[in-house]
């Protein structure tokens, strides 16, 4: 995994603010996550082997951001400490409906450059499997994708300015139902006519992409590597929160791609583990290890 670090600080409201308004929070938590480390943990917790290339700063927040991963027992030797404030992720819950909304700080996590690459070489040309999402600097993702014979698993989450070829790498593109159409937007597609998520997919592909995910929310997924669309419908669960569930499920994804399964298998697999995470508070503290029961339900 190359990616980020952050300090998920969330709070507990009763409902979004609306803008100018002021609301009281009726909790607040300090979690390990950013969607790089969110997925590494992810994907150890499940069983895969996993290393991860970053960075924190030297704030206090540094040490709590890597516990999750050393607990899960993720290679962190090449996680880098810099100068400066560790990456802080600001979320507030809905705690009637579980959603959430989140700003981020990029913080140490814009010090992921070619450089820091460069010096995890060794590293990523051992790797299977390179993950990626949209937290770093985009030179530092091109780097990391294209010193490594691995297949790339893009998350690009947010969707932020990378190389073209870089997209069209994606073995599979992992993007949710409104980042699909902001790729087509960076690829100068034109979404206007895409009206179904199958559609998405389908413009997706026409971009030269090899394969495609994209995740529904409690409505499962849909995804493609280059035949027809499926569609995977998530088990009916309680939520509670769901920070960190779209990790959760790259991070299974990524764990079941680097096992050898093809891509169904591996969809059918995150999206039950995606549905575990939001039965539980936080983004990491919610992913499932070896010994938990994942939901059945509709597939």
């Amino acid at each position: 995994m190359v990616g980020s670090i952050n300090a998920d600080i969330v709070l507990g409201v009763p409902q979004h603010p609306l803008p100018g308004q002021t609301i009281i929070a009726n909790s607040l938590d300090v979690h390990p996550g950013g969607k790089g480390a969110n997925q590494a943990v992810a994907a150890a917790r499940l069983g895969a082997q996993v290393a991860f290339v970053g960075a924190v700063g030297t704030d206090p927040y540094a040490d709590a951001t890597v516990s999750g991963l050393r607990e899960a027992g993720v290679d962190i030797d090449a996680v880098a400490v810099v100068p400066g404030p560790t990456g802080q992720a600001f979320v507030t819950v809905d705690e009637r409906t579980g959603e959430n909304s989140i700003v981020v700080f990029a913080g140490a996590n814009a010090a992921v450059d070619e450089g820091l690459i460069r010096t995890s070489q060794d590293l990523l040309d051992r790797s299977d499997l390179v993950v990626l999402q949209g937290e770093i600097p985009p030179a530092a993702s091109a780097a990391a994708a294209f010193s490594s014979s691995a297949r790339l698993v893009l998350n690009l989450a947010p969707v932020v300015p990378v190389e073209r070829r870089l997209i069209q790498c994606a073995d599979p593109l992992v993007v949710n139902e409104h980042e699909g159409r902001l790729v087509l937007e960076l690829l100068g597609h034109g979404v206007d006519e895409l009206h179904t998520e199958e559609s998405v997919v389908e413009a997706l592909l026409a971009e030269g992409i090899r394969a495609v995910v994209i995740t529904l929310g409690p409505a499962g997924a849909i995804f493609s590597d280059g035949r027809a669309s499926r569609r995977v419908s998530a088990p009916a669960v309680a939520a509670v929160d769901t920070t960190g569930a779209g990790d959760a499920f790259v991070g299974a994804l990524s764990a079941r791609i680097a096992a050898g399964a093809p891509l169904e298998e591996a969809v059918r697999f995150a999206v039950r583990v995606g549905s575990f995470a939001v039965t539980r508070h936080g983004a990491q503290p919610s992913y499932p290890g070896p010994g938990d029961v994942l939901p059945e339900g509709a597939q």
